[in-house]
């Protein structure tokens, strides 16, 4: 699973020019919190919602007769908010970019991807192309649909997690018996993290089953390894067995 099927694009850009009032309602109107800053159509940084939250960090307060007191006659139409936003129009974006922002190219891999993403501690990254193109971005919210996609989620179905002896045929010897009750398999992970030497745990996702059947397709299961739990997306129901 490649970058470039899952980051989001088109890519929305803010330019080193514009005002942070600018930046904040790119945030609001589109959901994110992670902008590539052009200067003259190439990228030179990031901007986060962090960074402009940490730009209007409260420094004290402000009432209307501290308005009054910018106005020659003592009146102002001027409320307190309008005076934020006027503020922000004025703050350019040049001092709080994070500069020389760490990209990916589109052909890295989904997981290879959220490695980065934690080992750096981010939430997101701009994505480039063969040629250095900026062409979309990738967070951690498409990190999740990807995830959502390659568990087979949406197909409901039933999750079988099994921890299976780590030799040659064995994932082989329980998709048999799925097959054998009609089912279609929608996915298979498996992981040798939490799993004790020698063993492995296994994820198998399957749908396409008679609901009535599913207690004699685990006690066959059972007789050849050890499940770990059984979750029914469709019916809402879940088995958690004693690791």
């Amino acid at each position: 699973m490649l970058v470039k099927n899952w980051m989001s694009k088109p890519v929305i850009t803010i330019d080193i020019n514009d005002s942070m009032q600018k930046a904040i309602s790119a945030f609001r109107e589109n959901n994110i919190n992670m902008i590539p800053v052009l200067d003259k159509g190439k990228l030179i940084g990031v901007i986060t919602e962090s960074d402009v939250l940490k730009e209007g960090q409260l420094i004290g307060v402000i009432t209307e007769s501290d308005l009054k007191k910018v106005t020659a006659s003592g009146k102002t139409s001027i409320n307190v908010n309008e005076l934020i936003y006027l503020a922000a129009t004025r703050i350019k974006l040049e001092g709080l970019v994070t500069r020389d922002p760490f990209t990916v190219s589109e052909d890295l891999t989904v997981e290879e991807t959220a490695e980065i993403l934690l080992a750096k501690k981010i939430s997101g990254v701009p994505v480039v192309n063969a040629q250095g193109a900026l062409v979309g971005v990738i967070t951690q919210h498409d990190l999740f649909r990807a995830l959502i996609s390659l568990t087979g989620l949406r197909k409901r179905g039933i999750q079988l997690a099994l921890r299976l002896e780590d030799r040659p045929g064995a994932i082989k010897e329980i998709t048999d018996i799925i097959r054998n009750y009609g089912c279609r398999m929608s996915s298979i992970l498996s992981s040798y993290e939490r799993a004790p030497s020698g063993f492995r745990n296994v994820y198998i996702r399957f749908f396409q089953i008679d609901r009535k059947k599913l207690p004699l397709l685990q006690k066959e299961i059972e007789e050849k390894t050890k499940i770990l739990y059984v979750v029914d997306h469709r019916e809402n129901k879940r088995e958690i067995y004693s690791d």
